[in-house]
């Protein structure tokens, strides 16, 4: 059994998530700067990052650990408690054992030389793309959750419109994950946080082409994103800056060769 079995997923952009923040300090932080490419974003050494690196064999068993990814409201080292029982208390009405957005990797770093937030959704082929809305079913928590992310997500939205003065469809009825990022990144923003919030396309993932499209090159991936997110977020903002009572968010579209060990199935 190798590190792959161990993830929730073994194919497509998990493990080369995992992959990519596999490796001494330096290197992982010189990887992220390298593939953010912005003039005053940096990722050091001694930022923080999840996940980092690949689960474990120690001591005759698997420690995941290393592969976690982050739920910012819930305990990281990442933002304080403070910001974490924020962004729960904005996010959900009722918390329990509710989820809130993964990040495929998230990272500490500097943005203008004030301490930021790097965050990455990251994809694999395009049908990992969704336009599906967020369900709504379970218990009546469930529901209470569900009633308080639309209002997040609206309120959100409202604040993307007046500080760009592009329109903007930020939504928890579709497109949800697309929407959640963004909502997430402007609520950071709105609590003094900077962020860079990158949409990572693996290029070349040969072994999810069965069926699927495959993210060719950026050029493929910055067609189809922009395609993908028609009339949720308008293509002006990509590459740029909005400002948020002078706190940037600055949404990217990037990509990255990731190849997988040879033993991969």
């Amino acid at each position: 059994m190798s590190w792959w079995d161990q993830l929730d997923k073994n194919r497509g952009s998990r493990p080369r998530a995992v992959l990519m923040m596999e490796g001494d300090r330096a290197a992982v932080a010189e990887r992220l700067t390298k593939m953010v490419a912005l003039n005053g974003v940096t990722v050091s050494a001694q930022d923080h990052w999840m996940p980092t690196g690949v689960p474990q064999y120690k001591a005759g068993k698997w420690d995941k650990g290393p592969a976690d990814e982050a739920q910012l409201d819930k305990p990281n080292p990442l933002v304080g408690s403070a910001h974490r029982q924020a962004l729960q208390e904005w996010w959900l009405a009722v918390p329990g054992r509710a989820k809130t957005p993964n990040w495929d990797i998230a990272s500490t770093c500097t943005v203008d030389g004030t301490p930021g937030l790097l965050l990455v959704e990251a994809k694999a082929h395009f049908d990992e793309l969704e336009h599906a809305g967020k369900s709504n079913q379970g218990s009546d928590d469930s529901k209470l959750n569900h009633d308080r992310i639309g209002k997040a997500i609206d309120e959100a939205c409202g604040a993307w419109q007046a500080a760009t003065n592009l329109p903007w469809g930020l939504s928890r009825d579709s497109h949800y994950q697309l929407s959640n990022r963004f909502a997430w990144a402007w609520k950071l923003a709105s609590m003094g946080i900077p962020v860079v919030l990158v949409y990572l396309g693996f290029v070349n993932a040969t072994d999810m082409a069965d069926n699927r499209t495959l993210i060719g090159s950026a050029h493929e991936w910055d067609r189809g994103m922009k395609a993908h997110a028609a009339g949720v977020v308008p293509d002006a903002i990509w590459e740029n800056r909005a400002g948020f009572n002078g706190v940037p968010v600055i949404p990217l579209l990037r990509t990255y060769h990731q190849p997988l060990p040879a033993n991969h199935p």
